[in-house]
């Protein structure tokens, strides 16, 4: 019996290597490692990839949150007021925090809605009833890599007269995610990328990227991701920090991108090849309206058991994520707000487990999986 685990990035490296090494080398060699060539070709590369528009490369995804939301705020209402005061930013509670982590070091409210039990992505209805004459944004979050319908979103927002609501995709689980007429990063106001490693276009470090079509704002982005210059060591927009993409991650990611439908491919066909074997007892989350499978993810009333049986036939398993943002004790003393009881949300949390998916698994270690759910009895 083969041990599977949650992933293994050196699989990717196995893979892409001579081609990893040989960029990394050029890089080097250059002498150029920060906002050089290999940035620029990347970016515009991503951007041309994801339908248009431009991108910024960023140290990570949760400085592109950060940048995007900064981006987004009024310059009147940046660091305005305090607790209630707070300009909002409307999103699910079920993400990981990252946003709320956004949310906080840019001076902003969090505002929690409910998610929908099925695909576990934001409630469009719930998220404009949490919306508010203080709310900048709606962070849509392309949880899991399963397709959030932002068009939906943007029409609920304007029938409820929140047209000044701009809509902050999510993309950190949702690379090359195609649907409902684009590509998940081009549906939006705006768009926040993670590199992590183990994301679908994951660097060998930290790396993250914000793409929009709107010139204004991202000239904004251009500005505040360096210190807020308008040109070398001359601050015009306030609220500026130094978040850079390396030009060493830009050319690995450069490397990865031909390579990242493909990928999609293979972890969609594992996704697709658990839910055929799950039991009754067992449900698997996926969008309808499209997927990536970043993670894959089923829902089960006894978590513990199944996680029991998966490990005793070599299988990990893990919980993303295990607590809402708004039960976070560190968050607690800071400015958020909860709009109804997030019912689907709560329920879900103690329910769900992520299972192996990444697009190096053999043929072999995917039928042990399956063969592993079939098998529960629970």
């Amino acid at each position: 019996m083969t041990n599977i685990p949650l992933n293994d990035l050196k699989r990717t490296f196995d893979k892409h290597g001579m081609a990893l090494q040989a960029a990394v080398g050029r890089v080097m060699a250059s002498g150029w490692w920060l906002l050089g060539p290999a940035t620029r070709d990347f970016c515009a590369a991503f951007a041309s990839y994801v339908g248009g528009g431009e991108c910024v490369g960023v140290g990570n995804g949760t400085d592109a949150l950060e940048i995007a939301l900064r981006a987004l705020t009024p310059d009147d209402r940046h660091g305005a007021g305090a607790g209630d005061d707070l300009p909002e930013v409307v999103m699910a509670a079920n993400a990981g925090g990252y946003s709320s982590f956004a949310c906080h070091l840019a001076r902003l409210k969090p505002v929690y809605a409910d998610v929908e039990a099925d695909t576990l992505l934001l409630s469009i209805d719930a998220a404009v009833a949490a919306t508010s004459a203080d709310t900048i944004a709606v962070v849509a979050t392309h949880l899991y890599g399963g397709l959030l319908d932002v068009s939906a979103l943007r029409r609920a927002l304007d029938a409820a007269g929140r047209q000044r609501v701009a809509i902050l995709e999510d993309c950190a689980q949702a690379h090359g995610l195609r649907g409902c007429g684009g590509m998940a990063g081009g549906l939006g106001d705006i768009a926040a990328f993670s590199f992590y490693p183990t994301k679908n276009l994951g660097a060998l470090g930290d790396g993250g990227a914000i793409l929009s079509r709107d010139e204004a704002l991202i000239a904004r982005v251009r500005a505040l991701h360096q210190y807020g210059w308008s040109r070398k060591y001359m601050v015009d927009t306030p609220m500026g920090r130094n978040s850079r993409l390396d030009e060493m991650q830009a050319a690995i990611l450069h490397v990865l991108l031909p390579h990242l439908d493909d990928a999609n491919a293979a972890r969609v066909a594992i996704q697709s090849a658990y839910a055929a074997a799950l039991p009754a007892s067992v449900t698997p989350v996926r969008s309808p309206l499209g997927s990536v499978a970043h993670l894959a993810l089923v829902r089960t009333a006894d978590r513990e058991a199944l996680k029991a049986h998966l490990a005793a036939r070599g299988v990990a398993s893990d919980v993303h994520y295990p607590i809402l943002d708004c039960d976070q004790p560190g968050f607690a003393a800071l400015p958020s707000r909860v709009a109804g009881t997030l019912e689907r949300s709560r329920s879900a949390v103690a329910e769900i487990l992520t299972l192996p998916c990444f697009p190096t698994m053999t043929d072999a270690e995917i039928a042990q999986v399956c063969d592993a759910l079939g098998t529960y009895a629970g």
